[in-house]
């Protein structure tokens, strides 16, 4: 999933730790066994309180949303489609931090003791991410605003289109994207009002990030307004605006772009080539920042919701590419492989029968056959399933080169579906081993069951929009398991292809703790990956600078989805003959997103109420 759960420069990091919310919920048993013994009057108190927290968490998810309120529109919120926030500006900052700390003080005032259980374990859910974002105040995101995975200017480039989460099909979407590029021009001076600082102060981005990232932010520069990429809309406006309409929004375009954008986008581009790049650090990991070491570790806990060391996971990493290989061994003879069991991925992506397209369409077709087959397949295994549909569509071209296949979250309102995106450079170079897994964890049952299904729930915004990626991503990665007892990886080349992303994922661990905690060089870090995976070198760059802009956020991963199959191992043996399986998916999806530590005393609590 392209990520978008960092609900503004703080990196909401907030949806992420663990011990605060664990910790309060190991009264939850015997307080949900006594609710319903309580007299009229106490449970009036119950309603009260229950108001309380709910009004609490509305003003939270609020103050989030109008924070970062393009992230608010990549999780489905439209009503903030015309504000792009100015989360960057040091004086919104300080004031959102501000809003935590009263909000963490207005939660404590709550009695969680008199609230019944599902909103305790909103509570928890609240007291954790307040805790969580508040550990991030003294580390200074704000001064790195843009990289080649996360810019602003990029990500309304990409909405241009009308296929993103930027919805423009009517007169007012129109004239809420146009106020949005209105907008992004003081936040690119702002942007580089923060980088100077960042300068000053010593906290750059990478030099080698910076230098690929360059061609991307010059191609957003128009030798004219009609030549923008902003200017898309214009030359796809539906026929159905009526006069002035369209004339008059043609006009604004124009003068936006030509007047405020487009001068700023050259600011920047100038600023990036003769400033910031120059000036930026050479090192890898972010150790090498000031306070770089504990900023890591925040990041960590906050990806994974766990108090693991980034040793620990470094050495979790090895155990499973290790485990991994072993099936490699297993897998390969069947492929026709006889070498080196950690050889395979590299003979995998030499063979020619393994990359079957000649056209993009070729790849949509396996991916919509995939598709229908799992609408008959999956009602076996999951008694609740969205409602909403999936659509599946082509990544845009001015985001390929950088972008994954990802998946986006449907609107709430229904006015667009969950969307599985296919990143297809060059057909003739796409591999189709991997596709089944991928499907599986981007498409259904992963990223679309979860976070679809979400927004039907009756939660409270900041849950039904919120998240946090040891959750979100390790279901997605849970999920591909499934395809094997669906009979999805009986074809050996399906298979490898499920190994290969589980090993990916475990190879994150290794790389990423290696860069910024164990002083690994960005070289390294590509070799280890192309040594493991098979990757070609363009391949693994890109996976290792991902990594390098993104601390932190690749552990989350694995990591959630070896607590969810722990846990179903546990229920599994508990429970013999009364365990369900789509018992089981029910319990960890019905209620959103959850801590990893809420989501095992939950399972706990079920397993003991099944016996």
């Amino acid at each position: 999933m392209k990520h978008t759960l960092k609900l503004g420069a703080l990196a909401c990091a907030a949806m992420l730790a663990c011990a605060p919310a664990g910790a309060a919920d190991n009264q939850a048993d015997n307080q949900a066994a006594n609710q319903a013994a309580k007299p009229a009057a106490t449970k009036a108190a119950d309603s009260a309180e229950s108001q309380r927290l709910n009004k609490l968490a509305d003003a939270y998810y609020d103050a989030m949303a109008r924070f970062d309120p393009v992230s608010a529109s990549e999780s489905g919120d439209s009503r903030f489609n015309d504000q792009i926030g100015m989360s960057i500006a040091p004086k919104n900052r300080a004031a959102q931090f501000a809003r935590y700390k009263d909000y963490l003080k207005r939660l404590h005032a709550i009695r969680r003791d008199a609230l019944p259980a599902r909103d305790q374990t909103s509570y928890d859910i609240l007291d954790y991410e307040l805790r969580t974002a508040l550990r991030f105040e003294a580390f200074p995101e704000h001064l790195l605003p843009l990289s080649q995975m996360d810019s602003l200017p990029v990500m309304l480039a990409n909405y241009a289109g009308g296929e993103g989460a930027q919805p423009l099909s009517t007169v007012k979407d129109y004239q809420a994207y146009l106020s949005r590029l209105d907008q992004l021009g003081p936040w690119i001076d702002q942007a580089i009002a923060n980088m100077r600082e960042g300068i000053k102060r010593g906290v750059v981005q990478p030099k080698s990030i910076m230098r690929s990232s360059l061609p991307q932010f010059k191609q957003l520069v128009a030798a004219k307004p009609d030549d923008s990429i902003y200017f898309t809309p214009v030359k796809k406006m539906p026929a159905s605006f009526a006069q002035p309409d369209g004339k008059k929004l043609a006009s604004a375009y124009r003068a936006v772009i030509e007047r405020k954008l487009n001068p700023a986008l050259q600011r920047l581009v100038d600023f990036l080539e003769k400033e910031y790049i120059p000036a930026c650090r050479d090192s890898t990991g972010w150790n090498a920042l000031p306070q770089g070491a504990e900023w890591y570790k925040a990041r960590v806990a906050s990806q994974t919701t766990t108090d693991l060391q980034p040793e620990q996971i470094h050495q979790i990493g090895l155990k499973e590419v290790a485990r991994i290989q072993g099936e490699y061994g297993r897998i390969g003879p069947q492929m026709g492989y006889n070498g080196p069991a950690a050889g395979l991925p590299a003979w995998v992506a030499q063979q020619a029968k393994y990359k079957p397209f000649t056209t993009e369409q070729e790849v949509l077709a396996v991916y919509r056959k995939l598709d229908a087959q799992l609408k008959t397949t999956l009602p076996a295994l999951f008694s609740l399933r969205p409602k909403t549909p999936l659509d599946i569509r082509l990544e845009p071209e001015l985001s390929r080169a950088t972008a994954s296949d990802h998946y986006t979250p449907p609107a709430v309102d229904g006015s667009r579906p969950g969307v599985f995106w296919a990143v297809v450079n060059d057909p003739k170079q796409y591999g189709s081993t991997g596709m089944v897994t991928l499907f599986l964890h981007e498409g259904q049952p992963g990223h679309h069951f979860h976070i679809a299904l979400m927004q039907e729930l009756n939660l409270p915004n900041f849950r039904k929009f919120g998240g946090n990626n040891a959750f979100t991503e390790g279901w997605a990665l849970y999920a591909e398991t499934l395809g094997k007892e669906m009979g999805l990886f009986d074809k050996p080349e399906d298979y490898f292809g499920h190994l290969n992303d589980e090993m990916l994922r475990a190879a994150r661990l290794v790389v990423d703790t290696g860069m910024h905690e164990k002083g690994w060089s960005r070289e390294q870090a590509i070799k280890y990956f192309s040594d493991t995976l098979g990757y070609s070198e363009a391949d693994s760059r890109a996976q290792i600078e991902r990594y390098m802009v993104w601390p932190g956020q690749a552990l989350g991963y694995k990591i959630g989805s070896l607590k969810i199959q722990e846990l179903r191992r546990r229920a599994e043996s508990a429970l013999g003959a009364k365990f369900s399986l789509p018992k089981f998916h029910e319990i960890v999806l019905d209620e959103g997103t959850l801590p990893l530590a809420l989501l095992e005393k939950k399972v706990d609590r079920w397993i003991a109420e099944s016996k």
